[in-house]
């Protein structure tokens, strides 16, 4: 059981590794980092130059509460894209590059990232 579960997660870590090695040519632009739970979604902003994240949201938070009640985990991705999307206009930000890890690029991390587009984000 323990060697399956290493491996598994050397297969995540590989993956993630992969894509960040890929969008390092972005390397003027922040990146929308993604991560993706089994019952919630968080994204947030980050500007590797400097290593300070420039805004962060996740389905975890108090203030979407209300927003989020009796959506689906799909509907709840779309409204943290929206609300990271807001978010970093607000801090000038309109180019990032899309860091899902070692997230597939469909469901969930799709919702978010199609959200954040129509947000005014260009990914």
């Amino acid at each position: 059981m323990k060697s399956t579960l290493l491996l598994k997660n050397k297969r995540r870590d590989r993956r993630a590794k992969s894509v960040r090695r890929r969008i390092g040519k972005y390397s003027g632009r922040p990146r929308l980092s993604v991560h993706r739970s089994t019952k919630h979604i968080s994204a947030q902003v980050i500007d590797d130059e400097s290593g300070t994240t420039l805004c962060a949201v996740s389905s975890t938070s108090k203030k979407l509460a209300d927003q989020l009640q009796g959506k689906t985990k799909t509907e709840k991705a779309a409204v943290i894209g929206a609300e990271i999307a807001r978010l970093a206009k607000e801090k000038d930000v309109t180019n990032v590059v899309l860091d899902r890890g070692f997230s597939r690029y469909h469901g969930r991390v799709k919702a978010l990232a199609d959200a954040a587009r129509e947000g005014g984000l260009s990914l």
